[in-house]
């Protein structure tokens, strides 16, 4: 039974609104910062794996709405994001880039170590390691012709996705309590107390949003959008394809950078409490989608050797945050935000590394170094360097 395309756009609505109530009732998951909409968009698809469980009726959703809503809110980032920042964090960047390709190679390792343990052939490690978690369901779909065909894995499909299934979950629930570890032991605070980049602070009782700023913000928005399509067209022609969500990301930041110099009294919206919260639903919205249409009745049969790679590569993961990335990043507020970034490129995607640095801002306050560096490794460089490895270790298994 597939649900349709508006109806899951508002049942989203109403995930997101039940995993804010949640959290605002509950503590504990405040105080590990766990995304609202991972709160109740697993309890939407455990509820769909009982109902198949007692039924055998397979209830997905229609997610076209989906894609729409990310390249928004990255659009909100760029706009955001002052040059100066950008040169300020251009460093960081490049240590956290080195960071993670040393991480991708530890990911593959320990795929294909664990699935030799379990007597699997080792390009079953491969698939679980950056093909299907760094690189996340896409990654792991558009690969599985090649892991099926050329080495003989029939079932290459659903191991990538339940591998890309369980980290996703696995990656929202990391990066929050890794973050509020190393601020409480570290006493750590943000360099100055400013309106988060997503979303507004649980301590925020103004609002300060009026309709003018609202409807400016969305503005300028679809402006960047569609900037950002004309920068993914123009570059298409020279052969480099990136995705929209990056070019769109691009754009913002263009226009951030040049209106407001030209056009001084113009009254731009970056910092703006009505562009974090546009931004903050559409992440919530984006997230709670893909957290409610998870299939879990596709992933009983492998739950063994899964079990035990994403185990082994959660506590890779785990332990390369905690020690690695923090240290590398500076050992400050902006190195533990990032920390829960890397959570969600490690195991699972772009948006959910964003969703955990928004939880971590939420509570504790603004980090725009993080929200501009960990988008720009995990929904660019990543990509690039993730196709290189899946090659180069398919080669050397093989």
């Amino acid at each position: 039974m597939e649900v349709p395309s508006i109806t899951t756009f508002n049942l989203a609505i109403l995930v997101l609104f039940l995993g804010k109530f949640l959290n605002s009732r509950f503590s504990i998951l405040r105080r590990y910062n766990i995304p609202e909409p991972v709160t109740s968009g697993l309890l939407v698809c455990l509820f769909t794996w009982v109902v198949f469980l007692v039924s055998g009726v397979q209830i997905t959703f229609d997610l076209k709405a989906r894609d729409i809503l990310l390249v928004f809110f990255f659009a909100g980032i760029g706009l955001n994001s002052d040059v100066r920042s950008l040169l300020q964090g251009g460093v960081p960047l490049l240590i956290l880039l080195g960071a993670t390709i040393v991480f991708m190679f530890l990911q593959n390792l320990t795929g294909v170590g664990v699935a030799s343990l379990f007597g699997l052939e080792k390009p079953v490690g491969v698939l679980g390691g950056t093909t299907s978690l760094i690189g996340g369901h896409g990654t792991a779909i558009a690969w599985s012709p090649t892991f099926r065909d050329d080495y003989g894995i029939g079932n290459a499909t659903e191991i990538g996705i339940a591998c890309a299934t369980f980290g996703l979950i696995l990656a929202s629930v990391m990066g929050g309590p890794i973050a509020n570890y190393l601020i409480k032991k570290h006493h750590l605070e943000p360099g100055t107390i400013e309106q988060p980049d997503v979303g507004l602070s649980h301590e925020a009782k103004d609002s300060q949003i009026n309709s003018y700023s609202f409807l400016g913000s969305w503005l300028l928005l679809n402006v960047s959008l569609t900037l950002g399509k004309g920068i993914q067209e123009g570059l298409g022609k020279v052969g480099l394809e990136l995705p929209l969500f990056v070019c769109c990301l691009f754009g913002a930041i263009l226009l951030t950078n040049t209106f407001p110099r030209f056009f001084p009294k113009l009254k731009w919206p970056a910092g703006s409490r009505s562009l974090a919260l546009i931004s903050d639903i559409c992440l919530g919205m984006f997230l709670a989608m893909s957290m409610m249409s998870l299939q879990m009745w596709t992933l009983t049969d492998l739950a063994g050797p899964i079990f035990g790679i994403l185990t082994a590569q959660f506590l890779v993961a785990f332990v390369f945050a905690l020690f690695v990335v923090f240290r590398l990043m500076g050992r400050d507020y902006e190195a533990a935000v990032i920390c829960s970034g890397f959570g969600g490129i490690s195991l699972g995607s772009t948006p959910t590394a964003m969703a955990n640095m928004t939880a971590v801002a939420k509570k504790y306050g603004a980090a725009h170094k993080a929200f501009i560096i960990v988008p720009l490794v995990c929904g660019f460089f990543v990509d690039i360097v993730n196709a290189i490895l899946i090659k180069a270790f398919l080669g050397w298994v093989s």
